[in-house]
């Protein structure tokens, strides 16, 4: 709910995008960010504005050609998108933020309850007895 004191926590004006990470979101998820690939060249780009990246083009629904030059080269956004889809990075911390979320909330981390709309039941009738 909005009030005069939560006001403040969500207010992204000070952010270069609305959808950047907060030094606050970052604590939350930077833990998670796997440590580069071993072998290779030591990892040159800010992983921090890479998930930046990610968070513009999810937030913005842009296309991947669109991406802001202030931000890492879509090329370099998308190999790291892929490869944490595909390892569970983006799961996890989606995960860490919902939870967040929930707890500044004031409710528990986790649900208790989910609701299934008409819907879903409809779709859900097809297939045998």
């Amino acid at each position: 709910m909005w009030t005069n004191e939560n006001r403040g926590r969500y207010d992204r004006r000070g952010l270069r995008y609305p959808s950047d990470l907060t030094d606050a979101e970052w604590e939350i998820i930077a833990p998670l960010i796997p440590p580069a690939k071993r072998g290779g060249n030591k990892r040159t780009v800010v992983v921090r504005e890479v998930v930046n990246g990610l968070m513009y083009i999810l937030g913005t629904g842009c296309q991947w050609a669109a991406l802001p030059k202030d931000l890492p080269p879509r090329s370099t956004v998308n190999d790291y998108f892929r490869r944490w889809s595909h390892d569970g990075t983006l799961e996890q911390i989606h995960h860490a933020l919902y939870r967040r979320c929930r707890e500044l909330a004031g409710r528990n981390d986790d649900p208790t309850a989910a609701i299934i709309d008409s819907q879903s039941v409809k779709s859900a009738e097809k297939g045998g007895s």
